[in-house]
């Protein structure tokens, strides 16, 4: 079985030294597979999810600017016929509307050469509508870093984006005896 750690750079060092004293090579009960860096300076982050967006470009552990918001998707409903296809379809212009501006904020805060790398997360299919805006074809080439499982884009999401997007993900596998 394996797993994956997401462990901050300034930390990785310790954490290395303390996983190596509690496996130690005879015997160990579990070892490192796979060690996957995002050394990228300064850094992109756009997180994007029907409720809301978030926006930011970090140089190093910190936002130089960032942008924050919300915007009213509505979500899905039950009733039937001519309403259902009415909602389907005010859904899908709020869905664009949303796409829209997040795309006009991404151009301002993330122009082209601004960053070395790219955080993405929320809704995939909103991040695809985002990036493949003409605008943004510089930030679609960038290295990526993707963590879709992050919940609605606040303040404190985008700063715990930055702190995963710039970690070490490291691959543990347990080692099976004998």
């Amino acid at each position: 079985m394996s797993r994956v750690v997401e462990v901050s750079a300034e930390r990785l060092d310790g954490w290395l030294e303390r996983f190596a004293a509690n496996n130690p090579e005879p015997g160990a009960r579990q070892r490192i597979s796979a060690r996957e860096e995002f050394p990228h300076d300064p850094v992109g982050v756009l997180l994007i999810r029907r409720g809301g967006y978030a926006v930011g470009l970090a140089h190093g552990a910190a936002f130089s600017e960032s942008k924050v918001g919300t915007r009213h998707v509505q979500s899905r409903t039950a009733a039937g016929g001519w309403s259902q296809q009415r909602f389907a379809r005010r859904r899908g212009n709020q869905a664009d509307e949303l796409v829209r501006a997040v795309c006009d904020h991404t151009l301002r805060i993330l122009p082209r050469g601004s960053a070395s790398g790219l955080v993405v997360g929320g809704d995939k299919a909103l991040v695809r509508a985002v990036l493949d805006d003409p605008r943004l074809a510089h930030l679609d080439a960038l290295p990526r870093r993707e963590l879709y499982d992050l919940p609605d884009p606040r303040r404190a999401v985008l700063e715990d984006a930055l702190k995963r997007g710039r970690a070490v993900r490291i691959t543990i596998e347990d080692v099976r005896p004998g």
